[in-house]
């Protein structure tokens, strides 16, 4: 089935939704939309039951979500909703179960597939399945360099389009603006969901060893949120770290303009799941605030040591703290990170960039 238009009908196949982290995966269906590709977006579950990304609204109409069942029953539901609507590709949003859908239901109607990958997505799947599901694909969409090398590992080379973040949304603001008094303590901040991946475990290890003045705002909530709280209090931390809980997308841009150094420990956890590009990297770069990370998956591709933020290893409290001393020490070095991050943003990540190169892609692809 092919459609009448020139340019391709793709249906898009996600994994959930709505799922809060995942504003990346709305930002390109909503692109595909907006340039009149999208001829239907399909879920295989609902989402995370977090409260949605504000632009969600402007999707919503065009999302169904499948019956649950295996790969083969969830194709056969997304057959039936498709048939008649001029479909000419489907594209599965991450390399498991969305992939092997799409790859389904395109050979049902004889048309192309491809699908994107993130992070952990490559690594549910053996080598040998993520590379014939990638053999016969019209195009496989990595965001960054970990995630490449998965793909590359199984023999096939991937198209790289990075993610974006919208500048507008997370504007650059100037921390000495609030003119703080000499003793004041430097503001940190930390987002993301309270899981191992995170390394938030690894941070309050780090902040037990600083000797400077400081506050962290953690915003975020998730199943370690017990032993994060038990970690505060048995460190002493409690004057100096709280735990914000979720904030919505409306809220998140002042927390950010808030503080003077954001901090993303992140690591690889038990199960070898990793972060790719964390939202909060490029939302905080796009801020104006400089960013001490970890050296881990692809966060090395937006902080660059000393240019935009400070990189440090994963795992290791004992840099993480001397990294986050050199900071509070110099508010000038902050300052110059901070706009180094932010002209970066602008000149690399820019959303609108970003989405635009991947509607191309994948038009070409699939044209």
């Amino acid at each position: 089935m092919s459609s009448s238009s020139s340019r391709p009908g793709i249906a898009v196949i996600l994994s959930g939704w709505p799922r809060v982290s995942e504003s990346f995966a709305l930002n390109e269906v909503l692109a595909l939309h907006r340039a009149g590709l999208l001829a239907a977006v399909l879920a295989l579950k609902t989402g995370d039951g977090g409260i949605p990304h504000p632009a969600a609204a402007q999707l919503a109409p065009m999302v169904e979500i499948l019956p649950p069942g295996d790969v083969s029953a969830q194709a056969e539901a997304a057959v039936s909703r498709l048939d008649g609507i001029g479909v000419s590709a489907v594209h599965g949003y991450f390399a498991h179960a969305p992939a092997a859908v799409a790859a389904a239901v395109a050979d049902k109607f004889g048309v192309p597939y491809g699908f994107s990958v993130h992070a952990l997505d490559a690594r549910k799947v053996s080598k040998q399945e993520l590379g014939d599901r990638a053999r016969r694909a019209a195009v496989v969409v990595t965001c960054n360099e970990d995630a490449a090398a998965e793909v590359q590992a199984a023999g096939i080379r991937p198209t790289l389009v990075r993610h974006g973040v919208d500048l507008a949304a997370f504007p650059a603001t100037e921390p000495s603006a609030r003119m703080p008094a000499e003793h004041d303590p430097v503001e940190l901040l930390a987002v993301g969901r309270l899981v191992e991946k995170k390394g938030f475990d690894v941070l309050l290890d780090a902040l037990s060893r600083l000797d400077r003045p400081y506050r962290l705002r953690l915003v975020g909530d998730g199943p370690l949120r017990p032993r994060l709280e038990a970690m505060i209090a048995a460190h002493r931390l409690a004057d100096r770290v709280e735990l914000v809980g979720r904030c919505t997308h409306a809220t998140l841009p002042d927390y950010y303009a808030g503080a003077d150094v954001v901090v993303v420990p992140s690591v690889v956890d038990s199960t070898g799941d990793r972060d790719g590009l964390p939202n909060v990297v490029l939302e905080s770069m796009a801020s104006q605030r400089p960013v001490v990370a970890s050296a881990v998956a692809a966060i090395p591709a937006a902080v660059r040591d000393g240019v935009t933020g400070t990189l440090v290893p994963p795992r290791d409290p004992d840099a993480l703290a001397g990294a986050l001393t050199a900071l509070i020490d110099s508010p000038a070095r902050r300052a110059e990170l901070g706009r180094a991050a932010r002209r970066t943003a602008e000149t690399e990540f820019g959303l609108g960039r970003r989405t635009g190169q991947f509607c191309r892609v994948l038009e070409r692809a699939y044209g």
